[in-house]
């Protein structure tokens, strides 16, 4: 009896001792809140992306952009994402027509890539309403971008607000900077439920 207890207990621990560990850190702090980013206007697509993770909400300097520190990338209305094309990351992302508090878990696949230069993740146009008479554009209401980071193990929802003009200046008068608004949840712990 006593020998079939110990070997009954080896085989527990030796089973407990070879089970997975979880890729979430439940003790990660979660982050959600409101960014305003600024971003260059330029039109002409001269100017470098404006670069953020959301790990730490930081924009990250362009010396870093062929590296996975930043998740995705904005200049003037076109997004990129950290991967493929984009980037060395493994980024991806799904826009969904949702409202952003019923968006409750990251599909584990289906995220799109930057193919090419001219075949964006974030199609140009998908997310905003451009005005011609005005030249403004507004971010759609019901739009959430689904990400995932360029390190391939952690999610992000995120909805744009609003996306105002600088001060004008020059002949014609223009704005030099855009101010992206937005709202988003970053699962710290590898989850995929927001």
């Amino acid at each position: 009896m006593k020998r079939v207890l110990f070997f009954g207990l080896l085989a527990s621990v030796a089973f407990s001792a070879c089970k997975k560990s979880s890729t979430t850190n439940p003790s990660a702090t979660d982050i959600t809140g409101i960014k305003t980013i600024s971003v260059a206007f330029d039109p002409m697509a001269s100017q470098p992306f404006t670069l953020f993770r959301f790990s730490d909400s930081s924009v990250i300097a362009n010396t870093d952009s062929a590296s996975n520190k930043w998740d995705f990338g904005i200049r003037f209305t076109t997004f990129i994402v950290n991967s493929y094309a984009g980037g060395p990351g493994n980024a991806g992302v799904i826009m969904q027509n949702n409202n952003f508090d019923s968006v409750k878990s990251a599909p584990t696949s289906g995220y799109a890539y930057d193919t090419t230069s001219a075949q964006r993740a974030i199609k140009d146009g998908s997310w905003y309403t451009y005005n011609p008479q005005t030249n403004i554009f507004v971010p759609k209401a019901g739009k959430v971008f689904i990400f995932r980071t360029a390190d391939g193990s952690h999610y992000a929802k995120m909805e744009l607000l609003s996306v105002e003009y600088g001060p004008l200046s020059g002949t014609p008068p223009r704005p030099s900077i855009l101010y992206y608004t937005f709202r988003y949840t970053y699962k710290a712990d590898g989850s995929t439920n927001f």
